[in-house]
């Protein structure tokens, strides 16, 4: 037990070490922790579908008519009539033959790579991806060759010095952490030319870019372009869940190989319910995604007018650079006893050096609210003397 204890002291004096922070009220614009009334800023509910009645009443629905659990893994006794409609209305939403959903979208990216990767391939992969994609190209086997952040010509340096059979390209279609948006054509480009399959992990797009909300692959004009469409239900959409999107024989290879799916209970009949509902809602509603990418671009001029290091963005996601972990932390708890909870993004989840504020709006935001939390992200900015007084 020693080495855990010096090891946890290390991250401590390192402003690497984290706490949970237990939320007392739904995910809308405002919340309570500690009995203390904050602005959220922090959280992936982008819509502002986490609390919306309409999803709250086909949860208890599901509940009357199907109980609380699902009973068993999806090929045992866990599928339900509405595991279909899900997946059927999932392949709609993203243009494909099919889809399959998963637990989570770390389950779905753990299962896509390693069933569909091994020592013989070799994977492509962004630098800056999810941990979920890093950690299911290692789990594969394959040779994890890692090109520089959204950098075309050292995907392509790289694809030219590594060769392999079923080679695979995988990147972020909007970064979790930058809020950016990867180069998708020329990535379709170069794989075409190479033969080599591409994956797009859309978790952070689902809802936000693209007709109807439906993707970056949508965003740039490539539909059924990207032969691994994988997203998540558990942001935009507010419910919980991974999926992935493509052709029929794709489906139904991961169905009987993607171990995360086989031996995973199934979801629980309401949450699928949920997600159901959430798609329908996204669909039809193009003022909500209108609002908030509106609202972001506001609310970065603003933050840039008052002298903040960002990373410009075309999404919910506004990162505000700091550089230490440790002021970092302190931007953090400052803002958090004035009123404002925005987490501290730190190693490993960014590179050394680079910690961060990571803000992400709401479409239920009021301008009130942003304006507040502005004020006080001016003020405790200039406290710390990240921006000049």
């Amino acid at each position: 037990m020693n080495h855990i204890i010096e090891k946890i002291k290390k991250t401590k004096e390192k402003g690497l070490y984290r706490e949970l922070r237990y939320i007392e009220t739904a995910q809308t614009p405002r919340v309570k922790i500690k009995e203390k009334d904050l602005i959220l800023l922090g959280s992936n509910n982008y819509l502002g579908l986490c609390d919306d009645s309409r999803l709250k009443k086909v949860a208890i629905d599901a509940i009357n008519k199907y109980g609380v659990g699902s009973g068993g893994s999806r090929l045992t006794t866990g599928s339900y009539d509405i595991h279909k409609e899900l997946e059927e209305k999932i392949a709609s939403f993203k243009g494909t033959e099919d889809s399959l959903v998963f637990n989570t979208g770390y389950m779905a990216n753990i299962g896509i790579i390693t069933s569909l990767c091994d020592r013989n391939s070799v994977i492509f992969c962004d630098r800056l991806n999810h941990a979920s994609i890093i950690d299911g190209c290692r789990l594969s086997g394959a040779k994890l060759i890692r090109y520089k952040h959204c950098d075309i010509n050292d995907l392509l340096d790289k694809i030219n010095k590594y060769k392999g059979s079923n080679n695979l390209i995988v990147t972020d279609g909007v970064f979790s952490m930058d809020g950016d948006i990867a180069p998708l054509p020329d990535i379709v480009k170069i794989a075409k030319r190479h033969t080599i399959m591409t994956m797009v992990d859309d978790a952070h797009a689902t809802g936000i870019l693209g007709k109807k909300g439906s993707g970056t692959s949508s965003y740039f004009g490539l539909e059924n372009e990207i032969d691994i469409m994988m997203g998540t239900l558990s942001k935009a959409a507010a419910s919980e869940g991974g999926f992935v999107a493509g052709k029929k024989d794709l489906i139904d290879y991961l169905r009987n190989y993607a171990r995360s799916f086989i031996y995973s209970t199934a979801l629980s009949p309401s949450t699928i319910a949920v997600s159901i509902k959430a798609l329908e809602i996204i669909e039809k509603d193009d003022e909500r995604r209108v609002k908030l990418l509106k609202m972001s671009d506001w609310f970065q001029k603003e933050l840039e007018i008052a002298g903040f290091n960002l990373i410009r963005t075309k999404t919910p996601i506004i990162p505000i650079m700091v550089g230490e972990a440790d002021k970092a932390v302190e931007f953090s708890k400052g803002l958090l006893e004035a009123g404002v909870y925005i987490p501290a993004i730190r190693p490993p989840s960014v590179p050394e050096g680079t910690s961060r504020l990571r803000i992400s709006l709401m479409a239920t935001h009021s301008q009130q609210d942003l304006e507040e939390a502005l004020m006080k992200i001016k003020l405790i900015g200039k406290q710390l003397k990240i921006i000049g007084g």
